[in-house]
């Protein structure tokens, strides 16, 4: 039976990435498409997205929603140096833009296509947490129907990519991930830079896709971005964090999880945003969450490869 997916974005370079792969490997359902600002401003994030289905001629198929425009309770933080000024490290910048999103509220779609397919339907967060945090609020009874949540976000072993602790997405909305984390998900699953730091896309990677559309897309897309992580890390690689959390959904085998309990910093000078594990269950707490705590990147690679080049 095919995965029935609800993808949450922020539309910049990795988001897209994910999107395609979603769309492109042709093993799941993908319900909807819900906004959230982020790596930039939610109209900038939907147009973004609005784009990628145009990209991909499917805009017709797949329902954009609108989120939330803010932080629970914080100011705005974009991420325009890693995904330039438009999101999408200024691929697709002239495009026209085909594709409207709907009339609605993301957290409210979410809740009515959960609750209409009560356990089938899989939650795919690639943005900060806003809109399930939200939609949790509105709908405590989401909570028992999702099949699964899977997001992207945090760090439990390793150095930030915000700050010295903390990943992007927990620390745009470290409230709104507190709410999820607490929430009781049956299944939650936590996708974070232990594991996309070690799926880095190469320049031999995007040399395989050829001189195709979408071969062009992800080499322009990605070329800031490559320069970026250079700069940083010493490897021109484009770390694949959003993509590796939709092919989680799509094949769990590629990850190697172990249930624990995780908690976020809400109130700390230093440490805002940083995701705590309880490795040694010091804190006595049930746990809560599916960590990722390996991952094939070979396979991950054959897969994302194989269904761009379909």
């Amino acid at each position: 039976m095919e995965q029935k997916i609800i993808l949450d974005v922020d539309t910049g370079i990795d988001d897209a990435l994910g999107i395609i792969l979603a769309i492109k490997s042709g093993q799941c359902e993908l319900i909807g498409i819900t906004t959230v600002n982020g790596n930039v401003s939610l109209g900038k994030a939907t147009e973004n997205t609005c784009k990628i289905l145009d990209f991909l001629q499917v805009g017709a198929t797949i329902p954009v929603v609108r989120g939330a425009s803010q932080p629970l309770f914080r100011p705005l933080f974009f991420e325009h140096r890693i995904h330039g000024e438009d999101g999408l490290g200024g691929a697709l910048r002239d495009a026209e833009v085909l594709t409207q999103p709907r009339e609605g509220f993301a957290p409210d779609f979410i809740c009515e296509q959960v609750l209409a397919r009560p356990g089938q339907v899989t939650l795919v967060m690639t943005g900060p947490l806003t809109n399930l945090a939200l939609a949790v609020r509105r709908c405590p009874e989401l909570v028992k129907q999702v099949k699964e949540v899977i997001f992207m976000g945090g760090v439990l072993t390793e150095h930030g990519n915000v700050t010295p602790v903390a990943e992007y997405n927990m620390y745009v909305d470290p409230e709104a991930a507190k709410v999820v984390f607490h929430a009781g998900f049956p299944q939650l699953t936590l996708v974070g830079l232990d594991v996309t730091r070690r799926v880095l896309l190469t320049e031999e990677h995007i040399k395989e896709l050829g001189d195709t559309p979408i071969g062009r897309y992800v080499k322009q897309s990605t070329s800031d971005y490559l320069d970026r992580y250079f700069e940083r890390n010493g490897v021109r690689a484009c770390a694949m964090h959003d993509p590796l959390a939709v092919a989680v959904a799509l094949d769990r085998s590629l990850v190697t999880t172990k249930k624990l309990y995780v908690d976020i910093e809400t109130k700390s000078e230093l440490c805002d945003g940083q995701t705590v594990c309880d490795f040694q269950n010091r804190l006595k707490k049930e746990p809560n969450m599916n960590v990722c705590l390996d991952v094939d990147a070979d396979a991950f690679f054959a897969r994302f490869l194989g269904a761009l080049k379909a």
